[in-house]
């Protein structure tokens, strides 16, 4: 059992890079048994997905923009889509006594404010979202190369869980500032009833009782919440889709259609996020898979370049002596 065990922690994707090397049996020519070598493995390599036709050269402005847009309708359209759910859900943290659960929030949100109640804070809701997915998934490519030129290729590969946890989290500090201000407005409209019914009463209230303040005090709890889920569902999401076509998906990516790509993306978002309550994992679940889900269909779209899932670079297979 403990042997089991032992085997599973090195098979961590998180692992340090010289212990994952010894488990994918890369660590140097000692690391595997004396034997007739295997059947050569087909290169997976930007060569191949060369033969597309994109739309743009990658880690242009012209990428970047487009990775912003799609982060636009990933997180603005999932967000608005749950806003009856998070309605209740924040009635609920803030008059626990009045709203009693989910069932029972509903019910009583429908007796005083009817359908249109459920509603509230939708504007607020969309545009903040958009904002954020903007700087989330944009900037989440800017700095996802900039690190990775910093580190240089090798380190870029032999590291590159710490380097999507990084360029996650300087991404989502900038999203956070983004969304901030309808964040605040939203949470009044829906949880202080008489505040205001809309953002065009709840922002000038809000500057006009407590200044610029009042649209970013809450700024600093954002980046507690947000910064830790998005480095975890990031990081998880891009070694998650490397097992998928590593170990489950029978052919390269570059070899799969856009539709199979896209099936492979909804997954891994799905898996990305697993932990919590059975309620907390549809949902948490369901619209994770659904953002990674939309955004890769605007890269498909616009056909941008989408790389292969990373390869150990030639240069550090010479140094570990796995080629001639």
């Amino acid at each position: 059992m403990f042997s089991s065990v032992a085997h599973l922690a090195r098979a961590n994707p998180f692992n340090a890079p010289h212990l994952q090397l010894v488990h994918d049996g890369l660590a140097g020519p000692r690391s595997s048994p004396a034997g007739p070598p295997g059947p050569p493995r087909r290169s997976r390599n930007l060569a191949a997905a060369a033969v597309e036709e994109y739309s743009c050269e990658y880690g242009s402005m012209k990428f970047y923009a487009l990775c912003g847009f799609g982060g636009v309708l990933s997180c603005g359209l999932t967000h608005t889509a749950v806003v009856p759910l998070d309605l209740v859900k924040c009635r609920m943290q803030v008059d626990p006594q009045k709203y009693k659960g989910i069932f029972n929030g509903f019910s009583v949100t429908l007796k005083e404010d009817g359908v249109r109640g459920l509603a509230k804070g939708w504007a607020p809701t969309f545009i903040g979202y958009s904002m954020q997915g903007l700087c989330k998934f944009g900037f989440y490519e800017v700095f996802k190369v900039l690190y990775s030129n910093m580190l240089g290729e090798e380190n870029a590969y032999l590291w590159r869980t710490s380097l999507y946890l990084a360029a996650s989290a300087s991404a989502e500090f900038f999203a956070d500032i983004a969304l901030a201000p309808m964040e605040a407005a939203k949470v009044r409209i829906q949880t202080q009833p008489g505040y205001a019914n809309t953002l065009r009463d709840a922002a000038p209230k809000m500057y006009k009782e407590e200044g610029l303040k009042a649209f970013y005090k809450g700024v600093a709890p954002l980046w507690m919440r947000q910064i830790p889920y998005t480095m975890m569902k990031f990081a998880c999401f891009e070694r998650t889709v490397e097992a998928l076509y590593k170990f489950v998906v029978p052919k390269p990516r570059s070899e799969c259609s856009k539709p199979e790509q896209l099936v492979v993306t909804f997954v891994a978002g799905y898996i990305g996020v697993w932990k919590g309550l059975f309620a907390r994992i549809i949902m948490i679940g369901t619209l994770t898979a659904l953002q990674w889900f939309i955004y890769d269909s605007v890269k498909v779209y616009f056909r941008l370049p989408r790389p292969p899932p990373p390869e150990m670079p030639e240069s550090l297979k010479k140094k570990l002596g796995l080629t001639q």
